[in-house]
């Protein structure tokens, strides 16, 4: 079997490319999200000064005591504000919880737009007021980039560049912090505990800015798991089953998951940062007509993004 394409792209030229440059990003990147649905992106405008810090501040925040952590913890918001325990998230279709917690920030919107009230509020950690600006400060730039990545995507499907702008304006987008916490005692473990379970995401992209560590992996095609090598610049993109599902598995939500490390290093965290970029809840995700054909009929049934996310949520554990 040939490894699979997972190229690194230069967004910049992208951004600041002329329509030749632009063209060929945009190929590259259809190409790489047909084939293994992951990419890592450089020259991002994220500077490493600003990643650096933003590491800091994850792990300032998950060094305050449990007590400190859960006058965070809201049941009534699904995981989807503030900080989320231990437990509580289990991959879809398994059995044990993920060994991690983890933060989210949502969508501040500033312009007026009525879908305000479909958004609740962040929840401001006062223990660490640089957490609140940094982290917001991040969501803000990855949204940019994933907005790029999308008018790519767009051109890539034959669709006008700025088909996903309007869906993803004031999106429902989340900026999570996790924490995957040192295992003290291995051998308590159940045999199927590990940090990330086998998982495909529910958004239409997932940004995941630097890593302190090793574990990501990928299923290939050939039903192998591919570990995912980054340099800590990168950002490290791939394709989620909302955007799958509206192009009848032209690109493909690939499964992915974050193994436990060797023995020697089970005592140590890990410290990681995705951004999953989300429509506004009203998208339609129906199967784009282009997609679909006599060798590729239609896989899906109609749904928005907002019942999608509903099912979703429910199904891992943080919906009731």
């Amino acid at each position: 079997m040939s490894t699979p394409y997972i190229p690194c792209l230069d967004l910049g030229s992208y951004i600041n490319g002329n329509d030749e440059q632009r063209k060929k990003f945009s190929d590259e990147l259809g190409r790489a999200f047909h084939d293994s649905g992951f990419v890592t992106i450089t020259n991002h405008g994220v500077s490493q000064q600003l990643i650096d810090k933003l590491y800091q501040n994850i792990q300032a925040a998950f060094r305050l005591t449990p007590e400190q952590k859960q006058q965070y913890e809201k049941a009534e918001l699904a995981g989807q504000r503030g900080y989320t325990s231990p437990g509580k998230e289990t991959a879809k279709g398994a059995k044990t919880a993920d060994l991690k917690e983890f933060w989210q920030i949502g969508q501040e919107v500033t312009d007026g737009d009525p879908i305000k009230e479909q958004y609740p509020d962040n929840e401001y950690l006062a223990e660490i007021p640089e957490f609140n600006e940094v982290t917001r400060e991040i969501y803000v730039a990855l949204e940019n980039n994933g907005k790029h990545l999308l008018r790519a995507i767009a051109t890539y499907l034959n669709l006008p560049v700025d088909y996903f702008d309007k869906q993803v304006h004031n999106g429902n987008s989340i900026l999570r912090g996790i924490h995957y916490f040192p295992i003290e005692n291995p051998d308590a473990l159940p045999d199927d505990a590990v940090r990330a379970g086998a998982h495909e995401d529910i958004n239409l992209i997932t940004l995941l800015i630097g890593a302190s560590a090793d574990g990501l992996e990928v299923l290939t095609r050939s039903n192998e798991w591919l570990p995912i090598k980054a340099h800590h610049t990168d950002i490290v993109v791939n394709v989620g089953d909302m955007l799958q599902r509206l192009t009848n598995n032209k690109l493909k939500s690939t499964t992915h998951r974050v193994v436990n490390p060797p023995r020697e290093l089970m005592k140590t965290s890990r410290f990681s940062v995705p951004f999953f970029l989300h429509p506004r809840s009203d998208m339609d995700l129906t199967c784009l007509e282009s997609c679909i054909d006599a060798e590729h009929p239609k896989a899906y049934t109609d749904m928005t993004a907002g019942e999608y996310l509903d099912e979703r949520l429910r199904e891992i554990g943080l919906k009731k």
